[in-house]
């Protein structure tokens, strides 16, 4: 493509995303961000990442709240930006039935899967590891670190015992078995011991095969070490859509408010430096979900369910935790200004104009507006739908009607929803 193609590719994919109330990168660089008190927070949490020799502060993170619409979404692209711009690594995971915020598992393996590496473009697990320099200060650090961890019992020892075979072994099809383990995926322990024997160290390294129930808070630990390891400053996890906890069982629900509690630095007795964690849930989630007046009362409920129960009571103070975050400490998004506006409708219609080679007339857009037409998401939508139908039908007038959306929070009819303590 020509440097001209390619401007207006990536203007229309602009578009197109912010048409669908889905902002790309790319739209999300061209209009910027109005979010100045959570990007200062974000910054500060950046800035105040330890030094990847220190290992004895814990994660951090912050919670965002607003209306669906009010351009969450939009502010964890550019809040991305800003961390990778900073050295970090980032991730975004969308929570969903398919990566339910209660199973560490699965948001730890979508993490990995939607890594992003700053100048980097491959698969996230890969890069890490091509990044990774034996010989550098921090890799040495990061090598002792994973031996103690092992010997302390924070580990398994399949961990250090990897990163060996890993490091000395000319395999490279049994290495990338060991970064896709290391990623979440399973791998025979007879290939690593092969691998071990390889290399000389069998004798060095004893293990047996880890409970899965203990893997995924040693890979997140293992994982954010290992980051550090490659020269990177830090891993941001960026989790959107938490209001749909508001979805689950009640278990499932003071298990996903006990891991709010860990990936926001409160767990007792865990501690993961180098990471920073930012949620996104919409404003009502709190009252609508958690408060003694809301539809299902879990500030009353949860924690004496969870203590009812054998396998989870040990979550109940955790979730608790949790609870009381989402109630008091998320950072409600500020509403746009009219200056706000017309800067974005502007650098909109610039960006419309590339895409389509058509010159959009000027759009009136103000702050404000009766509910959802006080939103952002309302304004770049309207405006991109009159320009789209008067560029197609010149002369055409269109008078767009929207519908407010609002989150559901009913239980799923899930059949493998808990009812009980089975197993997950």
């Amino acid at each position: 493509m020509t440097p001209g193609a390619d401007e207006k590719l990536a203007a229309r994919l602009a578009v197109e995303a912010l048409r669908n109330g889905v902002p790309n990168r790319e739209a999300v660089r061209e209009l910027g961000c109005n979010q100045a008190r959570a990007e200062d927070n974000f910054i500060g949490l950046l800035d105040g990442v330890a030094d990847s020799r220190s290992r004895e502060a814990g994660s951090r993170g912050m919670l965002v709240s607003g209306d669906f619409g009010s351009g969450k979404s939009h502010l964890l692209v550019h809040l991305e930006h800003l961390a990778l711009s900073r050295g970090f690594v980032c991730s975004k995971v969308a929570i969903s039935k398919e990566t339910p915020l209660y199973d560490l598992g699965k948001v730890f393996s979508s993490a990995m899967e939607n890594g992003r590496i700053p100048d980097r473009r491959g698969r996230f697990i890969e890069e890490i590891a091509l990044s990774l320099k034996p010989e550098s200060e921090e890799y040495a650090a990061f090598s002792q670190w994973a031996d103690g961890a092992a010997t302390d019992g924070l580990l398994n020892m399949i961990f250090p015992a990897s990163r060996i075979v890993h490091e000395r072994s000319g395999d490279l099809e049994l290495n990338s078995e060991i970064e896709s383990f290391w990623a979440g995926d399973r791998m025979l322990i007879s290939r690593l011991r092969n691998g071990l024997r390889q290399v000389d160290q069998l004798q060095y390294y004893k293990f047996r095969a880890p409970k899965p129930a203990d893997l995924p808070v040693q890979r997140l630990r293992f994982a954010i070490e290992l980051i550090k390891s490659a020269g990177y400053r830090g891993w941001v996890v960026f989790l959107d859509e938490v209001e749909l906890i508001g979805s689950y069982s009640i278990l499932q629900r003071g298990r996903s408010y006990a891991e709010i509690a860990r990936w926001m630095g409160l767990a007792q007795g865990e501690s993961y430096p180098g990471l920073v964690v930012v949620g996104a849930v919409t404003e009502d989630f709190a009252s609508a979900i958690i408060s003694p007046d809301g539809q299902k009362k879990d500030g009353d409920y949860v924690r004496p369910r969870l203590e009812q129960s054998a396998k989870y009571g040990v979550l109940s103070a955790r979730a608790e935790s949790g609870m009381r975050l989402l109630e008091r400490d998320c950072l409600t998004l500020e509403p746009p200004s009219d200056e706000t506006v017309k800067t974005a409708v502007e650098t909109l219609r610039s960006l419309y104009n590339r895409a389509y080679d058509w010159q959009p007339p000027s759009y009136d857009a103000t702050a404000g507006g009766a509910g959802f037409q006080g939103r952002m998401r309302y304004k770049v939508r309207a405006a991109i739908n009159e320009w789209d139908l008067r560029r197609l039908h010149p002369g055409y007038r269109p008078d767009t009607e929207f519908e407010d959306f609002t989150t559901p929070y009913e239980e799923n009819a899930d059949p493998e929803r808990e009812t009980s303590d089975e197993p997950v």
